[in-house]
């Protein structure tokens, strides 16, 4: 039995190999006589082969990007929460007790530190900071605010009337010399039984609330120390903040270079930041602030004008421009020989070419007035001076007759104004005028020499024009003096009842009226020519989110207005179809 399934075996596999035989011989000379046969025929349907190959290409490259299309738009790169960010200020910090902060650096440390009474809002107006509503009565000299619930410094301590009360005293106080005293002197800082804070002002100011803007000290750190040792107290070094940062620690690189690393403050009122880290970087050298933003060391500055936009040259690095109200004006020293004649102030404004200065600074932003159009809405405007170089010579040769006349024209060596002083210095020059041209490093030294002393004929210089339209500071006489900002030393009694007349009043059309009155004035008697509006030029890191581009900035410094929303971190997101 067993010899019989062995032997059907053996047949059956004879077959299957006989068969296989049989099947690799036909194959074989299947695929000879079809393929290798027909080779020889390839070059007839070359083409009809081509388009086939490149239809099945085209079919999967729509594939590939159909399924990358999908992909995209089910999903986004997004910054989220986390990460670090640094940026390059110039000047040495002091003192991080933003009552004495003067420079660059120390204004940014006290904008990310510490929270105002009232703030510049996104659109570049006042609005209520740690301030939950600010009010005035009728009569415009008595003003209230209310803080805001649940307000904490960073080390969870309430944010109390008491600290605002203990800042106002530390502001008005002799031994203090803060940036901020001119805001409260005379005025009389109480809290009232509803529990408000009360500023009854000596006279009626309607724009006290940009008075307002100063930060808040905390009392129960700082209430036993001395006004006149306080800005050597510790609280200087490692203060306790209410900003949208508190203090971490510091890091000295080099003799020239400190570095202050911040941490977001849990507390903050209007929410906890994204950022793990806010670093501020201060220089003392503008070349190794450039440097190290090239080489990626920081992630942005605020510190280079556009006229420097050349020495950034990482393609890594974004610039934008964004105007504020600031200003670059000819102040025409009233005081001085020849400069005194209202006629002769008139022939340099008519020898001025605007428009060619405009074209020097790539800016179409011109300033024909000392008022912005964001600070006021006014219903006239005159008529300004116009370039006319012949009459200009015409008024030159008149004043000089047959000797020669010298005025003398100072600067500060910052962005383009050298060069428009130059072109200034040129334009009068070739009408007849000789002109000593004198630029100076903006220092302690130029404030108390030349502008102090007001050591010029010409000064071509910078202001911050404010959110408001006040122009007591430049333009009063009694702001006509060694610490004062009248930079013309220009004095009219006229002028001066404007000014306060128009700062006292809180009906709107009536102000309207005194600010025109004050333009036509001031447009004749030209104490000041405007040169060009200014712009703040901010270099970033392309991968991180800063200020929109949107923002209305009274200040550089407003660039922080909405800190909290800045980031450095992003991810891939999906998102439902």
């Amino acid at each position: 039995m067993k010899n019989n399934i062995k032997k059907r075996g053996q047949k059956i596999f004879k077959r299957f190999s006989r068969f296989g035989q049989k099947a690799e011989q036909e194959g074989k000379e299947h695929i000879k006589a079809n393929f290798f046969g027909r080779l020889s025929h390839i070059k007839n349907i070359k083409l009809l082969i081509a388009e086939w190959c490149l239809l099945i290409l085209a079919l999967i490259l729509l594939a590939v990007t159909q399924a990358v299309w999908f992909g995209n738009s089910y999903s986004s790169n997004s910054f989220v929460a986390g990460g670090t960010y640094i940026e390059g200020t110039l000047g040495k910090v002091n003192s991080m007790n933003p009552l004495f902060a003067v420079n660059d650096s120390e204004k940014a440390l006290s904008r990310l530190m510490f929270s105002t009474l009232a703030t510049i809002d996104y659109s570049g107006h006042i609005a209520p900071g740690l301030a939950k509503s600010i009010s005035k009565d009728d009569n415009g000299k008595t003003w209230k605010i209310k803080l805001r619930d649940d307000l904490k410094w960073s080390d969870g301590e309430p944010i109390t009337n008491e600290d605002v009360l203990f800042t106002a005293s530390l502001i008005k106080n002799s031994a203090i010399s803060s940036i901020y005293s001119t805001n409260l002197i005379n005025v009389k800082v109480s809290e009232n039984e509803a529990g408000e804070i009360v500023f009854n002002l000596p006279t009626v100011y309607a724009d006290f609330d940009s008075a307002l803007v100063f930060p808040i000290l905390p009392k129960h750190i700082l209430g036993d120390a001395d006004p006149r040792t306080l800005i050597e107290h510790s609280f200087s070094s490692t203060p306790v903040t209410s900003g949208a940062f508190s203090f971490n620690a510091s890091q000295t690189p080099s003799d020239d270079e400190k570095i202050f690393y911040l941490s977001p403050n849990s507390h903050y009122y209007k929410g906890e930041p994204m950022l793990n880290s806010f670093a501020i970087h201060a220089y003392e050298d503008k070349e190794d602030l450039v440097k190290d933003l090239n080489s990626g060391k920081i992630t942005a500055t605020a510190a280079l004008s556009p006229a420097e936009g050349g020495l950034v040259t990482s393609s890594s690095i974004y610039e934008k421009q964004t105007g504020i109200n600031s200003g670059v004006y000819a102040f025409l020293n009233t005081s001085r020989d020849h400069v005194k004649s209202k006629e002769f102030r008139r022939a340099i404004k008519k020898a001025l070419n605007l428009d060619e200065i405009l074209k020097l600074v790539d800016n179409k932003q011109e300033l024909n007035y000392p008022l912005l159009a964001s600070q006021i809405k006014l219903k006239n405007y005159p008529g300004v001076i116009k370039y006319n170089a012949e009459e200009a010579k015409a008024t030159f040769d008149a004043e000089k007759g047959d000797g020669t006349l010298t005025l003398s024209l100072a600067t500060v060596s910052s962005g383009y104004l050298p060069i428009v002083a130059e072109f200034v210095a040129n334009n009068l020059r070739e009408l007849g005028i000789n002109v000593e041209v004198n630029v100076y490093s903006e220092n302690q030294d130029f404030l108390s020499s030349v502008v102090a002393k007001r050591n010029y004929d010409i000064l071509i210089y910078e202001i911050e024009l404010g959110a408001d339209p006040d122009l007591f500071a430049y333009y009063h006489s009694s702001q006509a003096s060694k610490s004062g900002l009248n930079l013309s030393n220009y004095k009219d009694s006229l002028i001066d009842d404007l000014i306060l007349g128009a700062r006292e009043t809180t009906d709107e059309s009536l102000r309207v009226a005194k600010y025109e009155a004050f333009l036509e004035r001031w447009v004749s008697d030209v104490p000041a020519i405007g040169l060009y509006r200014t712009n703040i030029s901010y270099f970033y890191n392309k991968n991180v989110r800063t200020f929109s581009d949107d923002s209305h900035m009274v200040t550089a410094l407003d660039r922080f207005v909405n800190v909290e929303t800045w980031a450095s971190e992003k991810t891939i997101k999906n998102r439902t179809p």
